[in-house]
């Protein structure tokens, strides 16, 4: 059960990073917590990467790479102003539609069966987002959601869960035509490389400033993210990757907890059930596809 741990600790580091980017970093603007968030992994990474035996790379292999890190880089931009704009309690939880946009996807496009548990576990997620702003259901039933709309982190947030859907897909043949340990070391030492390439031609020299203004806050965002990766990686190369992304999203709860706690951010309760009901909702689409 040391798998279990592993994911444990990959969750717990996830939401540290999350707040450690949103109480640090804040001031700094977008794309200075996206340099610190991405960076981690890729100087611990870097020197373990080179002392790894390369497998042999087919050209399928690099072009799967190139349509990953484009969308990579726009799904951490949009992670990091979310968490910036918006509570951890209203952005962090949406994180959990990424395996329902999966099954979705899975069945309109690839013609996949839906089982009851799997519909259940969409149900508990759309129900657990519902729930978030349950406090404004005096303003129409439907208000719930609407207000959903009104949050712009919350916006983004759906668009990153979608767009981990897709990179889900794509990372799953990445591994296939390499394997899983290196690819997880080459994967995300090179993202960092390409994130803070695109960052820089973006932004210039600015985003550096956290790095000399409030080391003490980068390094810890970085540090986070670099215990989650590695501890993500460990985990998947010892139980079900299903079953690890389950218990991996509990940073949602783990999330809204330090939200409520840290930042004192509003109607805590609501947000935490609903946060539940939609990691319970992940949980039972793990368990429809196992």
């Amino acid at each position: 059960m040391f798998w279990l741990i592993l994911a444990l600790n990959t969750a717990l580091f996830t939401a540290f990073g999350d707040a450690f980017s949103k109480y640090f970093l804040r001031p700094f603007g977008t794309p200075s917590m996206v340099l610190a968030r991405i960076l981690g992994p890729t100087i611990i990474f870097l020197p373990l990467l080179f002392l790894y035996d390369w497998p042999t790379l087919s050209t399928d292999f690099w072009k799967t790479i190139a349509i990953l890190y484009p969308l990579e880089t726009v799904a951490i931009i949009c992670y990091m102003e979310a968490i910036r704009i918006s509570p951890l309690s209203l952005t962090v939880p949406y994180l959990a539609f990424t395996p329902a946009f999966i099954i979705v996807t899975g069945y309109l496009i690839l013609g996949e069966k839906l089982t009851f548990t799997g519909i259940a576990g969409i149900f508990f997620i759309i129900a657990g987002s519902y729930c978030l702003n349950l406090s404004s259901i005096h303003k129409g039933i439907s208000y719930p959601f609407k207000a959903m709309l009104k949050e712009k982190g919350s916006i983004l947030m759906l668009l990153v869960a979608f767009i981990y859907a897709v990179t889900s897909v794509l990372l799953k043949v990445g591994i296939k035509q390499s394997e899983t340990f290196f690819f997880a070391l080459f994967y995300y030492t090179f993202l960092g490389l390409f994130v803070s390439a695109v960052i820089f031609g973006w932004q210039g020299k600015k985003p550096w400033q956290p790095f000399i203004e409030a080391p003490k806050g980068a390094m810890l965002v970085s540090l986070a993210q670099a215990v989650a990766v590695f501890s993500h990686i460990w985990a998947v190369s010892l139980a079900p990757v299903a079953y690890m992304i389950a218990i991996k999203r509990l940073s949602v709860l783990f999330g809204v907890i330090i939200g409520g706690l840290i930042f004192k951010e509003q109607a805590f309760k609501e947000r935490l059930f609903g946060a539940s009901l939609m990691v319970a909702g992940v949980f039972l689409i793990a368990w429809a596809g196992h």
